[in-house]
């Protein structure tokens, strides 16, 4: 691979601060493509740069502390508005995190298998508050039907109990939190056997790639509407949020540590330079999941690729 160094007349690039184990330390929460881009970041880094990255396990909030700290230096993968608490506190209020204005377009909304959304006149969000139809999907018999609302910790499975709550299909469903890979599993196994499913779903994500979904239809997105307080701000969230709108656009950022800025001002370019697209996430969501590509080993042979625009991340 062609490193800065050979960019720069075969002069080697001096990094501040000593070089040492764990140099530089990426959170990485529990969805795929985050994943993917922790070590994508990783490689690109230790390859071009010199150093030695270490990535760590942590929830939004961990490693959104940890940048304010030190303790951490990299988020891979911030979806806004969905940390928009977040962002605020470290970015806006107390300026020790900064984002990479470059962000990644995402949809997020609720989705039911397309083959009993056609045989069930399933089309509208609204058509989830209806206990006729929520009983489809009463796999265990209670009387209630399960929907899949996200993953424990993420801040979208929040903000889908504010949803469930303001459109009413709280009432209905059974609204269950569990790890995405299990979740997109029972939707694989649903159909295979012909069973109805009904959950959260996003893009960029490597299932819309496997199966055929109905995305349900929502009143657009209003500002006016949307009101969300997350758990972290106020124990009485849930009560005072409502959101009964579609959600806005999403965008995913790459945030890091302002400290990085003096301590290595090469890895601070690198990082607020980084520009991904939709499809090239969705790949990786892809080859983790379904390839089963080891995470290293993906990222590797993706800088090797596409090393031209890991050499422009650090050089504008």
């Amino acid at each position: 691979m062609k490193k800065l160094s050979a960019l720069m007349g075969g002069t080697a690039l001096m990094v501040a601060g000593p070089a040492m184990a764990a140099d530089i330390v990426i959170g990485v929460p529990n969805w795929p493509s985050v994943n993917a881009t922790a070590h994508i970041l990783k490689v690109a880094i230790e390859q071009n740069l010199g150093l030695e990255v270490e990535l760590q396990n942590g929830t939004n909030p961990i490693v959104f502390e940890a940048m304010d700290t030190g303790a951490m230096h990299v988020h891979p993968e911030v979806w806004m508005p969905n940390q928009q608490n977040l962002h605020d506190t470290y970015v806006k209020d107390k300026g020790t995190v900064v984002m990479n204005p470059n962000g990644v377009e995402a949809f997020q909304g609720m989705c039911v298998d397309k083959t009993t959304a056609d045989a069930n006149g399933i089309t509208a969000i609204e058509d989830l508050t209806n206990p006729d139809i929520a009983s489809l999907f009463d796999s265990d018999g209670d009387g209630e039907g399960e929907l899949w609302i996200g993953a424990p910790g993420w801040a979208s499975t929040n903000v889908e109990k504010i949803r469930a709550k303001s459109y009413g299909y709280d009432q209905t469903f059974e609204l269950t939190e569990i790890d995405e890979t299990v979740a997109y599993a029972n939707l694989d196994n649903a159909i295979k056997a012909g069973d109805p499913w009904v959950g959260f779903c996003y893009t960029p994500h490597y299932v819309f790639e496997l199966h055929d979904l109905q995305i349900l239809e929502e009143p657009d997105y209003d500002p006016e509407k949307w009101t969300v307080i997350q758990p972290t701000d106020d124990p009485d969230w849930l009560e005072k949020s409502d959101a009964g709108v579609a959600w806005d656009l999403a965008y995913l950022h790459v945030h890091y540590a302002k400290e990085l800025e003096d301590s290595y001002p090469s890895v601070a370019t690198l990082l607020g330079n980084v520009d991904l697209t939709t499809d090239q996430v969705s790949a990786m969501t892809y080859a983790l999941v379904i390839d089963g590509i080891e995470p290293m080993a993906y990222a590797e042979q993706w800088v090797a690729d596409n090393e031209d625009a890991v050499l422009t991340w650090m050089t504008e």
